[in-house]
């Protein structure tokens, strides 16, 4: 058997509400399948299943919040033998209170966790009056206590900003990129499209990530602990994140996978179905978890310049500001261009300023030339 567990879906995610069950017990499931929903600071997010196999049971009920890697379903195969152990990098599954489903739709209703409640049985099983108890002198949150999705999500891209720039040696560099040859492309590409089938700058800054990310891989690379020292490993796949901000306020980053290997169409497609889902709150756990480095672009709000804070466990960050038109040497005199200021925020633990200047370097190389595809 293998378990499907509470997943980490950003740094600094702790613990998350499971909100509803997608599939039955007995439902066979192949990997990637959509098998729960799950609600955090930033959202429901639907979450998948890496094993294929047949759910054997459900272990977590819907409304229970509990911490990452709590056992939600154990799945089997057919013959119910083991089919893969849980990753490595998961944390250990937490063990679940036991008790009755009278007593959790009790606590669900106490706003009470039953992990801090302590049994007073001494078959360890928590019974109702112990909730009850535990909720005695305990205030519900009022409507105006209770802070608003809004204010949750703000609060956690708070706590883990806060510990990025506290604990992550940043180092910046910026350059300014001439567009004329980008935007004549983009111009002749989209000249006999319909509006939904054009392509935008944006596609082509996620390329330029992309791209520069695979040329230096040592910026598209993880930073993990390891025996108590830190340790940058570097990806053999690009995901890049995009940050989108949502309608009800916040920001999310899902990655777009293996965005390396996508033509213009594709990436552009991928943008849009990702801002998309985003905004409708139906991004997936993978999405949400794995990219291995993120661009934030504010060009559309007409500022010049965004200068990003890398966000864990990523080793690199780009900012892109609008793309204006403004005088340029070129040839020794002086014309109108369209120019991009991109920043790319580093770890210092990482590199230095002299390796990663490379990669701003290739994305002006990918940015200056008409793209080919993919």
């Amino acid at each position: 058997m293998a378990d499907f567990i509470m997943p980490s879906l950003g740094s600094d995610m702790e613990a998350g509400t499971l909100v509803k069950w997608r599939r039955a017990v007995g439902d066979r499931v192949a990997r990637g399948d959509i098998l729960a929903e799950v609600e955090t600071d930033k959202g429901i997010i639907e979450v998948e299943t890496f094993v294929s196999g047949v759910i054997d049971r459900f272990v977590v009920e819907p409304g229970a919040k509990v911490p990452v890697g709590t056992v939600l379903a154990i799945i089997h195969d057919e013959a119910g033998a083991l089919i893969s152990p849980v990753p490595r990098e998961r944390a250990a599954p937490a063990a679940l209170p036991r008790a009755s489903p009278l007593t959790r739709r009790r606590a669900r209703e106490l706003g009470v966790e039953l992990a801090e409640v302590a049994p007073s049985s001494p078959d360890g099983i928590v019974s109702v009056a112990d909730v009850e108890r535990a909720a005695e002198g305990k205030k519900a949150p009022t409507a105006e206590t209770k802070p608003s999705p809004e204010r949750r999500m703000r609060r956690a891209i708070a706590a883990t900003l806060s510990r990025a720039k506290r604990e992550i040696p940043h180092f910046y560099l910026r350059h300014t990129i001439d567009l004329h040859t980008a935007t004549s492309w983009l111009e002749r590409h989209n000249v006999s499209r319909a509006p939904e089938e054009r392509v935008i700058a944006g596609a082509l800054l996620v390329r330029a990530v992309a791209r520069a990310a695979r040329a230096v891989s040592e910026l598209n690379a993880h930073m993990r602990e390891v025996d108590g020292e830190w340790e940058a490993k570097p990806l053999d796949h690009v995901h890049v994140g995009v940050a989108i901000s949502l309608r009800g306020g916040g920001l999310v980053a899902p990655a777009i996978h293996d965005a390396d290997r996508l033509g213009c169409d594709d990436l552009m497609r991928a943008l849009v179905d990702v801002t998309t889902r985003a905004r409708a709150g139906t991004l997936r756990s993978s999405e949400m978890s794995d990219a291995t480095i993120t661009l934030t672009s504010l060009g559309e709000r007409g500022v010049d310049e965004v200068v990003p804070v890398v966000f864990p466990p990523q080793v690199a960050m780009v900012g892109a500001g609008s793309v204006r038109t403004r005088p340029w040497v070129v040839d020794g005199s002086v014309v109108a261009r369209p120019l991009v200021e991109l920043t790319l925020a580093v770890d210092h633990r990482v590199t230095d300023g002299h390796r990663a200047s490379r990669f701003l370097l290739e994305m002006e190389k990918l940015l200056v030339t008409a793209p080919e595809e993919p």
